[in-house]
């Protein structure tokens, strides 16, 4: 009782801080599905107007919301698959293997992280243009994974530092191969770092906006980002409670996946990062 006494004062400055964005929240909810008085912010009356992308043909120029969703699944699945495949395999490289520039790459990798995807676009255009990949899905799923690897990598190493090495050894000398053993025995002890990681870079994914707005303009290849931007551009009398609605279609997976895997996700920092 007196532990949870003393944790009040928290509960209530975090309260405070919090409201400000959730009646904006709960506003932003309210309006896809009313119509305000006029010059006022207080609802009149309930419509789905609002939602009416969901069914109707889109405007001559846009793009069909499901297949943009479909490309936006696409972007964030396949770079989550990328980056989690290389970073496992890479990571435990890195962890256990001594082999020359070890120090190097770790090193690297640190840089890479920290290093702004922004001051890259100009060079990552014309190689994807070099390549015939600009305005391509597969364009920007590669890019995206190539800049996501280096937190993947380093993550995925501390959670393989933490594996004791008498598991492996053990492995070993019942005869089992080195992949049987990683595969059988070592995996399963790092499954926390891969499901957070997954989804991680899943989100991620599923969240860039910069590098499909540069590097796949195109209707072809729009993820749900560009499109909620382009929403907003390419009309002169915007319809902001329209755009609120497709805001709220871009943010539910989000949320969805957050409520179920939010103790997973905690994990991502529980590997360690023993060199």
């Amino acid at each position: 009782m007196h532990s949870n006494f003393k944790s009040w004062p928290v509960i209530v400055i975090l309260t405070v801080v919090s409201l400000p964005l959730l009646i904006m929240f709960v506003f932003q909810i309210v309006d896809t599905f009313t119509n305000p008085y006029p010059g006022s912010i207080w609802p009149q009356t309930f419509t789905l107007e609002h939602w009416r992308f969901l069914w109707e043909k889109p405007d001559t120029g846009r793009a069909n919301i499901w297949a943009v969703t479909w490309n936006t699944f696409v972007f964030a699945g396949a770079t989550a698959i990328a980056v989690t495949s290389i970073s496992l395999t890479a990571a435990y490289a890195l962890s256990r293997l001594n082999f020359p520039a070890r120090r190097f790459f770790l090193a690297g990798l640190i840089v890479l992280h920290a290093f702004p995807t922004i001051t890259l676009i100009i060079a990552i255009f014309l190689i994807l243009q070099y390549l015939g990949l600009y305005d391509s899905l597969i364009g920007v799923i590669l890019v995206k994974s190539a800049l996501e690897l280096p937190f993947g990598i380093w993550i995925m190493k501390g959670f393989y530092d933490t594996v004791p090495w008498e598991i492996e050894m053990a492995g070993v000398q019942d005869g089992a191969s080195r992949l049987t053993v990683w595969w059988k025995l070592v995996l399963p002890q790092v499954q926390p770092g891969l499901s957070a990681l997954l989804i991680f870079s899943f989100l991620s994914g599923w969240s860039e906006f910069i590098l499909p707005l540069v590097l796949a303009p195109g209707n072809e290849a729009q993820v749900l980002s560009t499109y909620l931007s382009a929403l907003i551009l390419d009309d002169t009398k915007p319809d902001f409670n329209l755009f609120k609605s497709v805001g709220m279609f871009y943010a539910i997976p989000v949320i969805v996946i957050y409520l179920i895997f939010q103790n997973k996700l905690m994990n991502i920092y529980g590997g360690g990062s023993k060199g």
